[in-house]
């Protein structure tokens, strides 16, 4: 049998030939299914025996786009585009019979038949800006044909997928079947024989408003910040206002092979892979992870209160733990306030919001505890506190009730010696806001079993974050490399750059906010308080810069202060002349010629030295893959999916 007739079904019903795409899990795409594809439609026109074609695919889903094995490679015959065409050109109308989800080439496919019926869970979407292209088959020029052009431009450039109703709303899908998708869709196909197919490219696009098409396009490539391709998908979709469908195809797809090539689309691809690579964790392969229904979250500070809520939204029952009255009754109002301004931007009723704070419990005594299946601390970063905590934990919660702590800094080796059965002892390092950021660093600690760890990751997983597994050391993955970044920063203030050029240079290289920016708005007191706590233990032979420590004892602490490492004159940032003369005093101190630096000598020397800290963790075995560092980087710290993270913009720089 050939590899054309394992991905490709073919059937005849009562006149209608039923052409399915079998090719799990996801029935991508392939090059075996598109010339399959194409070799069924040309099979179904000739045969006298047939009156009409429903496109349908097996298993759980419709084609869910491109397959992910060819990119990177050279394209092979036939392309989708050419797919679509065939399709289109059949001379027997095509009716697509769509389940699951119609995302990129599936989407375009379903656009390329002469109606759509969908299941009512039925998705459609062009998500191709996602990965720095845009659809390459015809989506930006059938697309404004169907929906309109002002919905074609968000649809393309936004990659967000829609549900079947409002997709029969739009005119995207003619019918939602009511009982079996292929029996509804073979009906459907029945109607339209002995009509001249309704081909998608011969409709001319609805009428719209320029102006308002050009505004959102505007808005688009500043939303973008920087990304090519959402602007690309919005301004290709608008040409199907102005040329012709072939004229628009070719146009199409010449935006789409430039933005294949591009490094946006090379770093988007990075990330895209190494997101199903980071889920590979060899110590947990066929472990089943620990049932866990019942939370304990303990301390309700800010980190507490995000990690209580997000549990909450999760579907967990919890139990929130503070020392004293006080301190409960505040922690409360934070988690409260979480929910309220969800309320107040629209995303939650007032209902909503008060049965998720009637769901929860909250109490002063660890007792309350007793029937947790995983407990997380979230108090103080102090060794004792922490150690006292969890030695009080293990004598009120069950034997097999996981303990996690959200530590950034101490040794969770040390924090597990307290711990009766410290196999069940975790590290789930939370970014803040913990129900907002998506990153979650789970940290296997020396003692951690097989069992845990998958619970672990289970819980992430069900709480929405991404999950990278780190070994332990100080700082874990992100704070380490963010530390190193930081300190290699401050060097060059003594070497010779101010921070608004160092700013200016990383935020030119595509990053949201210089680094210094960053400090300001996070507050420099926190980073000055660790350093103080370290002094003690520092190598005296070690570069240490003094310029942040002088700020600070000047009450200089950021935004909140309205001075730090720039002036904040109502609330604006400016340069400040005293910072200035304070980092070149220093420099003059310590007797260091000062020198100018270029952007591109600011940001090659950032990146080597965070890559450069990311092969040492690498070496020590703290992280299993180069590319689960850039996640760290991309999910914690603001860097952007275009750029791939560090170390791939590092590996991307020293190739040239």
């Amino acid at each position: 049998m050939s590899e054309e007739t394992t991905r490709i079904t073919y059937e005849i019903r009562d006149r209608v030939a039923l052409v399915g795409v079998d090719h799990p899990p996801v029935n991508a795409a392939s090059q075996a299914v598109r010339a399959g594809l194409v070799a069924a439609m040309v099979r179904a026109g000739a045969d006298d025996g047939v009156d009409a074609v429903v496109l349908h695919a097996h298993g759980r889903t419709f084609t869910a786009g491109a397959d992910i094995r060819e990119f990177g490679k050279p394209p092979a015959s036939p392309m989708l585009f050419e797919v679509c065409y065939a399709i289109e050109d059949c001379p027997k109308p095509v009716v697509a019979a769509v389940h699951g989800t119609a995302l990129g080439g599936g989407c375009e496919l379903a656009l390329a038949a002469h109606a759509r019926v969908a299941a009512a869970d039925a998705k459609f979407g062009q998500p191709e800006v996602n990965l720095g292209i845009i659809p390459g088959a015809g989506g930006t020029q059938r697309l404004p044909r169907l929906v309109g052009m002002l919905r074609a431009i968000e649809m393309n450039a936004s990659g967000k997928p829609i549900g079947a109703g409002e997709a029969h709303t739009l005119g995207l899908v003619d019918a939602i079947a009511e009982g079996d998708l292929l029996a509804s869709a073979i009906t459907h196909a029945r109607t339209l024989v002995g009509r001249p197919p309704a081909r998608v490219r011969d409709l001319a696009v609805p009428p719209f408003d320029r102006a308002e098409a050009e505004a959102a396009i505007a808005a688009i490539e500043k939303k973008a910040r920087g990304q090519i391709s959402p602007g690309e998908a919005a301004r290709t979709t608008l040409r199907a206002a102005n040329l012709p469908f072939a004229e628009g195809q070719a146009a199409e797809r010449a935006v789409f092979l430039r933005l294949v090539a591009s490094d946006e689309a090379a770093a988007l691809r990075h990330v895209f892979f190494a997101e199903r690579e980071v889920a590979r964790v060899a110590k947990t392969d066929g472990v089943v992870p620990r049932p866990v229904t019942r939370v304990g979250v303990v301390g309700a500070g800010t980190m507490g209160a995000g990690i209580a809520v997000a549990f909450v939204d999760a579907g967990y029952a919890v139990t929130v733990v503070e020392t004293t009255d006080d301190f409960l009754a505040k922690g409360r109002e934070r988690i409260a306030e979480v929910w309220g301004r969800a309320v107040a931007s629209g995303r939650l009723s007032e209902e909503a919001r008060a049965a998720k704070l009637a769901s929860m419990t909250f109490a002063t005594d660890l007792a309350a505890l007793a029937d947790a299946d995983l407990v997380v601390e979230a108090v103080f970063d102090d060794r004792d506190v922490k150690r006292d905590l969890f030695a009080r934990l293990s004598g009120v919660v069950g034997p097999d009730c996981i303990l996690a702590t959200n530590t950034s800094y101490l040794d969770p080796n040390d924090l597990a010696e307290v711990v009766a059965r410290p196999e069940r002892f975790v590290g789930i390092h939370f970014f803040s806001p913990a129900n907002v950021m998506r990153l979650a660093e789970v940290v296997d600690c020396r003692a951690t079993s097989a069992e845990t760890l998958a619970t672990a990751l289970a819980v992430a997983k069900r709480l929405k974050k991404l999950a990278v597994v780190t070994g332990v050391c100080e700082g874990f993955v992100g704070n380490r490399i963010w530390a190193r970044f930081r300190r290699e920063a401050e060097y060059m203030l003594e070497d010779g750059a101010l921070p608004q050029e160092i700013d200016a240079a990383m935020e030119g290289f595509g990053l949201a906010m210089g680094p210094f920016a960053v400090f300001d708005l996070s507050g420099l007191d926190i980073a000055w308080a660790l350093r103080k706590r370290k002094a003690a233990t520092r190598d005296p032979a070690e570069r240490y810069v003094d310029i942040a420590d002088r700020l600070c004892e000047a009450g200089r602490f950021g935004r909140k202060t309205g001075r730090g490492w720039y002036a904040y004159p109502e609330g604006k940032k400016t340069v400040d002349p005293e910072v200035t003369a304070l980092i070149e005093t220093e420099s003059a101190r310590k007797g260091i010629a000062r020198r100018a630096f270029t952007a591109d000598e600011i940001v090659d020397r950032l990146v080597a030295t965070m890559a450069a800290e990311g092969e040492a963790i690498l070496a020590e075995g703290i992280a299993a893959r180069a590319s689960d560092i850039d996640l760290v980087f991309l999910n914690g710290y603001g860097w952007p999916a275009r750029l791939g993270g560090p170390m791939f913009q590092a590996a991307k720089r020293r190739q040239g």
